[in-house]
């Protein structure tokens, strides 16, 4: 649970560097919970396809929060403020 909660949040961060194919089967298997097979029979591709597209796009957003470090930023913004604090600051960050 914890792999979608964190590829979720990498992906509110990073998905717009992703390709537009990246950003829909993601979409299909971390938002929408469809499995590898119901994804590739909606895009008539093989289920090897979607597994390593995922695959990829996975190591895609790790890599780009390894350079960028937007994820661990906000979280370490977190942890150094207060509740109420890091709730003015939300939005923005």
């Amino acid at each position: 649970m914890e792999d979608y909660i964190y590829y979720s949040a990498l992906f509110d961060y990073y998905g717009k560097l992703l390709t537009e194919k990246e950003q829909e089967y993601f979409k299909d298997y971390f938002f929408d919970n469809l499995s590898l097979q119901e994804i590739a029979d909606n895009y008539q591709v093989s289920k090897n396809a979607i597994s390593k597209s995922i695959k990829e796009t996975k190591e895609k957003l790790n890599i780009y929060e390894e350079k960028l470090k937007l994820f661990h930023n906000k979280e370490r913004i977190h942890m150094l403020l207060s509740n109420d604090e890091y709730l003015k600051i939300e939005k923005y960050i």
